[in-house]
């Protein structure tokens, strides 16, 4: 039971990042000029933290064979 609280927690913490991202790269992509590298670098950290998130949310939801 512990470990689906982990799993639940680790899972918030990485939505919360993920939406903090957003804000971000919506506030530094509404900028003239703005630095495309950086705006490139987060938008790539938020697709690790997605893939990471769907495997957790994976790990939360039991296996069900159709």
């Amino acid at each position: 039971m512990d470990d689906i609280e982990a799993v639940k927690q680790q899972l918030a913490e990485l939505m919360a990042e993920h939406r903090d991202l957003d804000e971000i790269i919506a506030r530094l992509a509404g900028e003239t000029p703005f630095d495309q590298i950086q705006v490139q670098r987060l938008k790539k950290r938020k697709l690790s933290l997605r893939d990471k998130i769907q495997t957790l949310e994976d790990m939360l939801l039991p296996d069900i064979i159709a």
